[in-house]
């Protein structure tokens, strides 16, 4: 049998799609969006009139395999990924992720698995490796039965809402001043906010705190941890309600990391915690209540480990970088880890969990959780030590002599960092490497092969 054949046949499957066509009839459902994730963390997919729904549930829908790349070209005009001969993927839906859309309640949306075509010579009806949401979901089950935990995740997605003109077009000013905790300012977003946790709410996040962080528009909604597949799915939801409520308000919900310099840049911090069953292994496990549990400790050190090559994952895009160049706004960019010391890639955030720094607002998070996954399992496999905790500030640190390693100053770097990283390349397993780094690469020479207005400014008139 197939991976396909396997997945249409799981136990109870067939039950699960008659309960939603009965759902589909008696809420008057009459269209779906049958979505996935692209590389960068696109909602990519089709939509179908709901009456199809058996059939798609049991046959799929075909797409192009460039559609897992945004179906973008490079700078050569050669397709990413895959060329126009590339054969087409089947989309087969994950039924228990059905969930109608609450601005919109004739339709609703679902998430699918991806598959290789059934009548291919090669590996017909296995798994498509470019699909970066069915790859996270593996590489967990493969990390559970090597090591009988699994992980739990909190994000916390930072955007920024912005003022549009007459026309509906975002302009670079944020709908409120920068003032960090201000209630006053995260008053005035309120008819914002009530939108977004309606929507979240009815689609399946816990939502449970907020405020306004200290960039212009900056706001922060946390909803409640849990595996880590199921929080990247709450994420792509998330962004999927934001930019919703940012056309039914005349704003505009932006994920950019660094849209203005000066300020703050948006985080999507990664909380994070290995359990084995329902018992926390990050907790403390010696006389010392702030230390993290010998499975904690050495999960650290494997993230530590692979800091610089895990960056390309967690900080993807050439804006990413700005966020580290801009001093002084507490961007993580050093490889250390503390007790509630915001100036380290790594902080022990509270008893139990360590909050992951080097992450932003534009990441794919199914990328992400699965470069942690990978890097924590060799810091588990081979007993990495992360050293002592950084109490100081780590300038000062490093003022006073100690040597530390930084991330990466730009996504060329970072790509090169990947490259030469064998643990966190498995993250990226059979086409998903090749697909990620010819998006990326593009990015980068595209970026270096652009004058720019500073460059235009800056050399001008720079001789005689």
């Amino acid at each position: 049998m197939t991976d396909l054949d396997r997945f249409v046949g799981q136990d109870g499957r067939d039950a699960q799609i008659e309960e939603v066509a009965r759902r589909i009839e008696a809420e008057g459902i009459t269209y779906i969006y049958y979505q996935f994730v692209s590389v960068t963390g696109r909602i990519m997919g089709k939509g179908v009139p709901a009456p199809h729904w058996r059939t798609i549930a049991r046959k799929g829908f075909q797409l192009v395999y460039g559609s897992t790349a945004n179906l973008f070209i490079d700078r050569h005009g050669d397709y990413i990924g895959y060329g126009p001969e590339a054969r087409e993927l089947v989309g087969l839906p994950d039924v228990e992720t059905f969930c109608p859309l609450p601005w919109d309640k004739k339709v609703a949306r679902v998430f699918c698995t991806l598959f290789r075509g059934r009548e291919e010579e090669e590996n017909g009806g296995s798994f498509l490796t470019s699909d970066c949401r069915g790859n996270l979901k593996r590489i967990h089950d493969e990390f559970t039965a090597a090591t009988g935990l699994h992980l739990r995740a909190g994000c916390e997605p930072e955007m920024m809402w912005l003022k549009t003109d007459a026309d509906g077009k975002p302009s670079v000013e944020g709908k409120t001043k920068p003032y960090c905790y201000h209630i006053d300012q995260f008053s005035e977003l309120q008819p914002i906010i009530h939108k977004v946790i309606d929507y979240s709410q009815q689609m399946g996040l816990d939502m449970i705190q907020g405020d306004h962080e200290d960039a212009p528009g900056q706001l922060e909604l946390n909803w409640n941890f849990d595996k880590a597949e199921l929080t990247a799915d709450r994420l792509t939801t998330y962004r999927q309600i934001c930019r919703q409520v940012g056309r039914e308000t005349g704003t505009f919900a932006c994920f950019m990391p660094k849209p203005f310099m000066g300020v703050s840049a948006n985080g999507c911090h990664h909380n994070i915690s290995l359990w084995q069953g329902d018992e926390n292994m990050f907790l403390p496990d010696t006389d010392n209540p702030r230390l993290p549990g010998k499975i904690g400790l050495h999960a650290i050190g494997g993230v530590l480990e692979h800091l610089r090559g895990l960056s390309a994952l967690t900080s993807p895009t050439v804006n990413s970088y700005r966020r580290f160049a801009d001093a002084g706004f507490w961007a993580p960019i050093f490889a250390d880890w503390g007790f509630q010391n915001r100036t380290t890639a790594l902080r022990i955030s509270a008893p139990g969990r360590f909050e992951y720094r080097s992450v932003d607002s534009a990441v794919n998070p199914y990328l992400s959780m699965a470069g942690l996954l990978v890097t924590m399992r060799d810091g588990l496999d081979r007993n990495l030590d992360p050293g002592q905790p950084e109490e100081r500030n780590i300038y000062e640190a490093i003022a006073g002599g100690k040597q530390v390693r930084r991330i990466p100053t730009t996504l060329g770097e970072a790509l090169d960092e990947l490259e030469g990283d064998e643990t966190v390349r498995q993250a990226l397993p059979g086409d998903m490497y090749r697909v990620f780094m010819h998006y990326k690469r593009d990015e980068w020479e595209r970026f270096i092969s652009t004058v720019s207005d500073w460059d235009v400014q800056e050399y001008l008139d720079v001789l005689p």
